[in-house]
């Protein structure tokens, strides 16, 4: 499939391209050409073939400065020839694959055989059947119409299958369809900044054409290829498609090439696009998986390659999933689409869910056990039958009886696959699917945007909360409110008339030009309201603060454009400040510089005074000034920043790339207090999350005292507590040994007590992350989440158990790496997400504790009924109507359970508490005591009861019995109540409590009754049911109350006392700890070379088809890359073996790029995790 579209859009692209390559200076082929050259190949390519990257420019008719004009017809025109910045979806599976698949359960392929059989013998009458000696002991005379009808029961049976395979399919469908929505929901958020007709527009990356000026910054992920044009300090993470983890420096004349999907680490500037979609390079590398993909399930359906079909399907799976409408997300692209699958592919890589492992536990015990019940039935009927038959009444095996004997033995057999289908239960993976699809649509309106399903539930189980303060915690809406400026310390923003003029021009200046010129302040959108802030919101504070000074930085700004600025040290973790250099017009230079407040007055040596002229600033003057004004600002919960400037001679020209020297010697300006004010909704979230049993931590890169201070303000800490505030520098020291390795026992002594971690950077956040959950000191182990907005971020979400990122500050790097993004970047949305989490636990296990009493019942009842009266008293029909089409019910009606908040009243469950407590095990093994009594009741005494004739010991082809009718009946009015008490698994007396907030429960409890009046009475042969008179159905009704009677003594049964109970579905401590930590290197290696092998087929059989792009070999030529294409992956070790076969270097680092995106553990594969991380 996906080969086929992309060869056609290949095809479509290239002819378009004949017709039209003369409108611009270079078709297609030639500037995707140019985008395979790297660093100076590439710039000497520009050279010679265009002159510059002006004069691309011109030939593709854009300009650097005002960009495209952007009118339709030249935009539809640019996408006709250079092809659209969109990779073609896989197509999604059609609704018969679906079915196909839904066939392949192997309980329905026994029913079907089983049907299909009993359907021809039905039709097969043998002459022997009027002999007499062919009526077993089971006489009675059977009506001659009756005969005719033995064949309902095999097609009531495929109908129910038909039935079944429908309702999965469809779920599956519509899941599928769920998915795609939630993913193009995803994509159209995805929007990037281009410059159209001089001004600066966002627009979708689909949109994105050939030719467009894009602004890059800080924190992007690059939507197309393209050519840097201007800008400052850039620097680019190229691992996704190199695996170099080193970041790479880009310049005009060095190395201007930007790919797609690569990561924008530091500075920004401009580019002019020039490949998209398919013709990018993440795009070619993405076509050839997809090929490539096709390929590989071709071959194993053959079956060649039996190691590799889990694989193969799962990339399968995964691009299906995936590639939904990928509008050129190159790292989910290349990553094999959503990263729910990847981590399917790599299970043995990366822990199942908490929950999926329970739950597989849970479903092979109940199999087992189901297997051996049915066995052990089918063995008792066919001896029970031949013993009788043959030997106690010693009838001869006669020739023409044989089809009688086999229709018996069908039977039996049917009656054995019946009690399996009962065992297993098939609405387990169903209750799962509705309830996480469910809950994951409901938390869409709770500003939780699920990028991975079982995100959700994993939240459920969260113990620890590691929260930024900046925009999760605070509104993110920075204004000046203190300033320390000419020797006074101002309380509220000064008065512009009180500062001297040398002094505010200054400021201003330093302002206006030291700050990203995508900053802006504008008008607010309603009458009234604030002024929108626009771009990073610290400085967005700082240009706010001019204009209460009555001042504007807009003609600063335009005196100085941005492409005049001499030099930019733009702002990153390390340095935690940022400078500008422009060239005054007495050709001297002057920098501007400002940042966090402690970093920057170290570097100064003198400060502006009352007069606006700089007098001395000693270390002792830094000392008083810390403590008079910089501590009591940090105290009230402000952040500070310092503006400073220096100049510099014209010449000799300083030296730019020193900076150690040219950050010195500065003058400051002023120091201001910035506030940034906690949400409203901040303080209530963090309580109920402590309420809850979540612990929350601060972790933010401010000072201390902000940070403590914000920290007591949100109710992180209360005075009085034993709780400890580390700043990153301390927390570093305490956790690592005289050399300086960080050490777990270590990190143990101070997590536990650790609330604020300030002036952090993002190793330590993933350091404490790691910590935390690598941790046995406590008895459970931590499951925790984290959130992030920043680039730096990526690491720690990635490791976390659940990584949330902001959806509006958040940069793309972030959001990429996260498992839910917070489309409000709301704190109190997090608590939403736990909430949601427990249901989706708490809707498993209501369903699980109302599906398991109906199989203990339903088991016991066909088992013991077969063994004693020769025949089920429930038929297949009627367990198929019970097992299958009421479980499905059922799982919509529990699973759709909405959350209250009383699920934040108890601690989390943790890793090792089992699925089926002892109070669910309890209510299952009580409730089926009652119900098997009356059953049993109803079975042996029942005809006495109610006057009817008995319906044991039936002949093969009798009509239906009332007796065992009133069987069925009882059976399902009991299920019907107990799904009722099902709704409470913590022994809650009220089951009636807030069932009319879930309509879904009260119309599928209703539509059930019906639909089983409508069976009983109507039903006839096909579901062996005879019409019942009023009482008798009064009689069932009233025993099926009696579940809610039982169901209050039970409760009143305390379960302490039952010591004997068992829990069921639980996770041992052995696997507990993460396979990868305890087989690591077994794992590692045949994981890898299950991948090779994949890699080499895929490189071999794929050599024809690269030929074409051979360029993209010459990429990894160059030696580094090539020992970086073995530094890749720890376990890329075993790949060495195969270097040999693999004759040069440039081969092997290209089947490792090829394999890359779908072999590595989801972490490496595009993300800063992949290396470089201590």
């Amino acid at each position: 499939m996906g080969d086929m579209t992309n060869s056609d859009f290949y095809s479509k692209n290239q002819r378009n391209e004949s017709g039209h390559g003369g409108e611009f200076g270079c078709t297609m082929e030639e500037l995707r050409s140019l985008m395979e050259l790297r660093g100076t190949e590439a710039v000497v390519k520009i050279k010679e073939t265009y002159g510059d990257t002006e004069a691309i420019c011109r030939r593709l008719k854009t300009s650097p400065v005002e960009g495209l004009p952007g009118t339709a017809p030249d935009l539809e025109k640019r996408k006709q020839i250079f092809g659209q910045n969109f990779i073609p979806p896989k197509k999604p599976k059609t609704f018969l694959q679906l079915v196909w698949e839904a066939l392949q359960d192997v309980t329905l392929i026994i029913l079907e055989i089983a049907a299909i059989i009993s359907l021809g013998l039905s039709f097969y009458h043998p002459p022997g059947e009027s002999n007499e000696g062919c009526a077993t002991a089971q006489g009675g005379a059977e009506d001659e119409g009756e005969a005719e009808a033995g064949w309902i029961e095999g097609a009531a049976i495929l109908l129910s299958v038909i039935c079944v395979v429908l309702v999965t399919a469809f779920n599956d469908w519509s899941k599928e369809k769920q998915f795609r929505g939630l993913q193009s929901r995803i994509e159209q958020e995805q929007k990037f900044t281009v410059v159209r007709a001089s001004q600066v527009v966002q627009i979708p990356v689909a949109e994105i054409v050939v030719g467009d000026i894009a602004q890059i910054k800080y924190g992007d992920l690059l939507p197309a290829d393209g050519l840097f044009i201007q800008g400052n300090d850039l620097k680019i993470d190229e691992s996704s498609l190199t695996g170099e983890s080193d970041q790479v420096r880009k310049s005009v004349d060095k190395d201007p090439m930007l790919l797609s999907g690569t990561h924008v680490m530091e500075g920004s500037g401009r580019m002019v696009v020039t490949a998209v979609g398919v013709n990018s390079q993440t795009g070619i590398i993405f076509t050839l998986l997809g090929a490539g993909g096709e390929e590989e399930e071709k071959k194993d359906k053959k079956g060649k390659m039996q190691d590799g079909n889990v694989d193969a399907s799962q990339s399968k799976a995964k691009q299906q999933d995936g590639a939904a409408a990928m509008e050129m997300q190159p790292l989910k692209s290349a990553e094999g689409g959503d990263a729910d699958d990847k981590k399917k592919a790599n299970m043995h890589k990366k822990e199942k869910s908490v929950l999926q492992g329970k739950l597989t536990k849970l479903a092979v015990q109940i199999g087992k056990a189901g297997l051996v019940m049915s066995a052990v039935t089918v063995i008792i009927l066919v001896l029970y039958f031949t013993v009788d038959t043959f030997v106690v009444n010693k009838k001869p095996w006669l020739p023409e009886c044989t089809p009688v004997y086999v229709q018996y033995f069908v039977k039996f057999f049917i009656i054995g696959v019946t009690v399996l289908v009962v065992a297993v239960p098939e609405g387990l993976p169903l209750a799962v699917t509705i309830s996480l699809a469910y809950s994951v649509k409901k938390m869409m309106k709770d500003n939780n945007l699920v990028r991975h399903l079982d995100a959700c539930e994993t939240m459920g189980n969260a113990t620890a909360i590691c929260s930024d303060k900046t925009g999760t915690l605070t509104t993110n809406r920075m204004t000046v409110v203190q300033a320390y400026v000419g020797d006074v310390h101002h309380k509220e923003v000064p008065d512009p008339g009180s500062i001297h003029a040398k002094t505010m021009e200054l400021l201003v200046n330093a302002i206006a030009i030291n700050s990203a010129y995508t900053t802006k302040i504008l008008p607010p959108e309603k009458e009234g309201g604030l002024p929108r802030q626009v771009g990073n919101k610290t400085e967005c504070g700082l240009l706010g603060f001019v204009l209460d000074l009555k001042q504007d930085y807009d003609p600063v700004r335009a005196q100085m454009p941005e492409e005049k600025l001499y030099k930019v040290y733009t702002f990153n973790s390390v340095r935690k400040s940022m400078s500008t250099v422009i060239k005054l017009p007495d050709e001297s230079f002057r920098m501007y510089s400002k940042g966090a407040s402690e970093i920057v007055l170290k570097k100064c040596c003198k400060i502006l005074s009352g007069a606006g002229e700089p007098r001395v600033f000693r270390p002792r003057d830094r000392d008083e000034m810390v403590k008079k004004v910089i501590e009591p600002m940090a105290c009230d919960g402000l952040r500070t920043i310092c503006v400073a400037y220096r100049d510099f001679p014209g010449s000799p020209e300083p030296d730019w790339d020193n900076e150690n020297d040219i950050l010195n010697d500065l003058t400051c300006i002023c120091v201001v207090g910035i506030e940034d004010p906690v949400r409203p909704e901040v303080p209530e979230a963090i309580r109920k999350c402590q309420r809850a049993g979540i612990t929350v931590r601060m972790v933010t890169g401010d000072n201390i005292n902000t940070a403590r201070a914000i920290a007591i303000k949100c109710g992180i800490i209360h005075p009085g507590e034993d709780f400890l505030c580390l700043e990153g520098k301390e927390f570093n020291r305490r956790i690592r040994n005289e050399k300086g390795e960080i050490e777990q026992e270590r990190i143990d002594k101070i997590w536990p007590k650790l609330r604020v971690l300030a002036r952090s950077s993002p190793t330590d956040k993933h350091t404490l992350v790691k910590g935390i959950i690598d941790s046995t000191h406590t008895e459970q182990r931590q499951v925790v989440a984290v959130t992030g907005d920043g680039t730096n971020d990526g690491p720690a979400l990635k490791k976390a158990d659940v990584g949330f990122a902001m959806g509006i500050a958040g940069t793309d790097v972030a959001k990429e790496a996260s498992d839910i993004i917070l489309t409000d970047d709301n704190f109190s949305s997090i608590v939403k997400a736990v909430m949601w989490g427990r249901n989706v636990y708490d809707s498993i296990s209501k369903f699980l504790q109302f599906q398991l009493t109906v199989n203990v019942v339903a088991v016991i009842v066909a088992f013991t009924g077969a063994c004693i009266t020769q025949d089920s008293p429930l038929k297949a029909v009627q367990m198929l109507w019970v097992n299958l089409i009421m479980d499905t019910f059922a799982s919509l009606a529990l699973a759709t359970e909405p959350p209250t908040e009383t699920l934040l009243l108890r601690k989390p469950y943790g890793r090792n508490k089992p699925l089926i407590s002892r109070t669910m095990m309890k209510n299952i093994l009580g409730h089926a005591v009652y119900q098997l009594t009356l059953i049993f009741t109803l079975l042996f005494v029942g005809e006495k009861m109610f006057q009817i004739d008995s319906g044991r010991n039936a002949p093969l082809h009798s009509p239906p019995s009332e007796h065992y009718t009133i069987i069925f009946n009882t059976f399902v009015m009991m299920q019907l109540f107990n799904e009722i008490n099902a709704r409470k698994i913590h022994g809650e007396r009220n089951v009636f409590d807030g069932i009319f907030r879930n309509p879904i429960f009260c119309t599928i409890v209703l539509g059930t009754f019906a639909i089983q009046i409508v069976i009983v009475q109507f039903g006839g042969k096909p579901f062996s049911c005879s019409p019942l008179q009023l009482d008798q159905w009064m009689w069932c009704i009233f025993i099926g109350l009696g579940e809610l009677v039982w169901g209050q003594v039970i409760a009143t049964i305390p379960t302490s006392r039952l010591k004997f109970l068992k829990e069921a579905g639980r996770l041992t401590q052995k696997e507990e700890i993460p396979e990868e930590e305890l087989n690591e290197d077994v794992e590692e290696i045949d994981h890898a070379e299950r991948e090779l092998r994949r890699g080499q087929i895929l490189w071999f059989r794929g050599l024809n088809r690269i030929q074409t792009q051979i360029e993209v070999v010459n990429t990894f030529k160059s030696g580094a890359s090539f020992q970086g294409a073995l530094r890749r992956q720890s376990s890329v070790t075993s790949q060495s073996q195969d270097v040999a076969n693999l004759s040069s270097p440039s081969r092997v680092s290209l089947s490792n790029a090829l394999s890359s995106p779908t072999s590595l553990p989801p972490a490496a594969a595009g993300h800063p995790r992949g290396e470089g991380v201590p």
